[in-house]
């Protein structure tokens, strides 16, 4: 299972790679290892001074170790940014392992800054995301074992087990810090508050509903 999931993440890298690394955003120097001492400034993070760094400074390890689903989402995200591995710093990838129990979901979110490709390693997920607006599309899939599928940079997504097992998957990301944004955490779980009249009229609903879901988050 460990060498299966090396095998595909590694596929799913080079073709995150592939598709983020233009011409103009080639690094001017091998690499750019992020330095923890230092707190991120402009747009990435500082350079640790290339005499210290080390082979550990581009080593992750755990992708291995399934994620805990026992909560009420039931997924679990086991992100790789440079956040995990600072040898990723300004090199425009990452990578995530997902874990979903059977029925459980990966709510929906966005990654402002990268497109992600994913990969089904074991089990069955029902994947989306919605097109920007007027429209709002909803781009859906079933995918099975081997398959991929690709989620457009900064569009609204998620991930949903469909079957009785347990569902695995990895995804490359054209970004070393793509962010994320939950959709739920963000309108019902910002601090301060959203004000409850804007969110009242932006969902056309009762403020006791409102109210109600923020105090779910």
């Amino acid at each position: 299972m460990a060498s299966s999931i090396l095998l595909v993440g590694l596929v799913a890298v080079c073709l995150a790679f592939v598709s983020s690394v233009q011409p103009a955003e080639i690094p001017l120097q091998d690499f750019c290892v992020a330095d923890s001492k230092n707190s991120a400034s402009g747009n990435g993070f500082a350079c640790k001074n290339p005499k210290t760094v080390t082979a550990d400074d581009f080593f992750f390890i755990g992708l291995h170790i399934a994620g805990n689903t026992s909560n009420p989402a039931g997924s679990k995200v086991t992100p790789v940014s440079v956040v995990q591995l600072p040898g990723l710093n300004t090199l425009g990838i990452s990578m995530v392992r997902l874990d979903i129990a059977p029925w459980g979901v990966n709510p929906l979110h966005t990654h402002p800054r990268a497109t992600e490709v994913l990969t089904l390693l074991e089990g069955s997920l029902e994947v989306g995301f919605v097109t920007s607006g007027p429209e709002n599309w909803l781009v859906r899939k079933v995918l099975k074992k081997g398959d991929i599928f690709v989620f457009p940079v900064g569009l609204v997504h998620y991930q949903r087990n469909v079957g009785y097992g347990n569902a695995v998957a990895i995804a490359a990301l054209s970004s070393e810090n793509p962010g994320v944004i939950k959709v739920g955490n963000a309108v019902f779980g910002s601090k301060p508050d959203i004000p409850h009249d804007v969110l009242v009229k932006s969902f056309q609903v009762d403020q006791t509903i409102i109210t109600r879901m923020q105090a779910k988050f």
